[in-house]
């Protein structure tokens, strides 16, 4: 059996704040970073979670053909909380060649391509100042933090709709436990752009006030952006240290953009999650849902949680106070997962009033409520019926 993979450093920044400080305040007062959408004078009525400083970022002279939203949110996230530094110490240990690279987007660098296209000519010709390549395209995300970072062991861009960046983990646990890399930096950059704010309006699932997640009256999403990441490494089995410990994949192919109202897929991607960590139902102490606030999600992970967990685990949706992520969802609410086992926290399911009665899980209400937790469940559900489930457990758990 090979070496648990421990989560050595990890960071995120989302509507909340840069890095790790302003998460965990949010998290312990209960408080969200959702405002009223005025990105890009979209003419939307509805909420979004924007990452503060995103434009005044300047990538270095040597990467700036990889100037594009998405890539200067990722550098943003990179530098912060002193995560940088702790990869290129992995550098020195392991060599760059044996550490690899597996993280998640959905729309990545898109906006740049929307932009050019406000400035075609009269031929119909992008500006030059475009490069698909570099920016617009899934791989321009991979390509811009390898080459940051100076890694080069196996690159991956994981691009499953909403469950991309919960995949990574499971992708760079695979590559390490296949012998092609001995470390990994894994997580996920999603930025806001208009094809997603128009796309997800147009199928009526953005909500015209902040997301209610499991609320007998919610009204759909609200889109946000972020950038987390994670190192992992062998585990060295020091007190308190955080572990991936388990994860579960499955597609249901229901629908291209409803889950199945019975949650089969997630059931499925929650229980191999849980063999593979060698844990039951009861051994799980809080579980971070997917619960974007759409009726037909909150209704099938509830569902499948049910049936699984019953309503003895408590459940929280996180998405109140990042906005729903999309691609960087799986690896922003595995970091808040990590604070909550680090400081034993239970994060609140914020922007929700009244629980729906026909959702029962034991949803936690009150922000800030301390326990002591040793195995944690994230659920990611993505489009097409593309799901992952990732436990993460602290080293001195039972």
């Amino acid at each position: 059996m090979s070496t648990p993979l421990a989560l050595a450093a990890f960071t995120a920044s989302s509507a909340l704040g840069v890095g790790l400080a302003p998460l965990l305040s949010a998290i312990r007062q209960g408080r969200s970073g959702l405002k009223p959408c005025d990105f890009e004078s979209a003419a939307i009525d509805t909420w979004i979670g924007e990452v503060p400083s995103v434009d005044e970022v300047t990538l270095p002279a040597e990467y700036r053909a990889y100037d594009c939203r998405n890539n200067r949110l990722a550098l943003l996230g990179l530098q912060a909380d002193g995560f940088e530094e702790a990869v290129r110490a992995a550098v020195t240990r392991h060599g760059a060649d044996r550490v690899a690279l597996v993280l998640g987007t959905s729309t990545s660098g898109i906006l740049s391509a929307e932009l050019a296209y406000r400035e075609r000519d009269a031929s119909g010709a992008l500006p030059e100042w475009f490069d698909y390549r570099a920016t617009h395209n899934t791989a321009s995300l991979g390509s811009f933090v390898r080459e940051y970072l100076g890694l080069r062991g196996p690159v991956t861009v994981v691009s499953t709709a909403c469950s991309s960046s919960a995949k990574a983990f499971a992708a760079a646990d695979r590559l390490v436990a296949a012998g092609l890399a001995d470390a990994a930096v894994i997580g996920g950059v999603d930025s806001l752009c208009l094809t997603t704010l128009y796309g997800f309006s147009s199928l009526e699932l953005t909500s015209p006030e902040p997301c209610r997640p499991c609320d007998e009256a919610r009204r759909g999403l609200s889109i946000g952006e972020a950038a987390a990441f994670g190192l992992l490494e062998p585990a060295s089995g020091a007190p308190g240290e955080i572990v991936l410990s388990g994860w579960g994949e499955s597609s249901d192919a229901h629908h291209m953009s409803a889950p199945h109202p019975e949650g089969r897929g997630s059931k499925s991607a929650m229980r191999a999650a849980l063999v593979r960590a060698g844990l039951q139902a009861g051994d799980i102490d809080y579980v971070n849902m997917h619960g974007t606030a759409t009726p037909a999600n909150d209704a099938s992970e509830g569902a499948a949680l049910t049936a699984i967990f019953g309503n003895k685990v408590p459940c929280s949706s996180t998405k109140g106070m990042t906005g729903h992520t999309l691609g960087a969802a799986g690896g922003l609410e595995a970091v808040i997962c990590a604070l909550a086992l680090r400081h034993g926290l239970l994060p609140a399911s914020v922007g929700t009033k009244t629980p729906d009665s026909s959702i029962p899980v034991e949803l936690v209400m009150k922000a800030g409520e301390q326990r002591v937790l040793h195995h944690v469940l994230s659920n990611s559900f993505g489009f097409g019926g593309s799901n992952c489930s990732v436990i993460l457990s602290r080293k001195d758990a039972p």
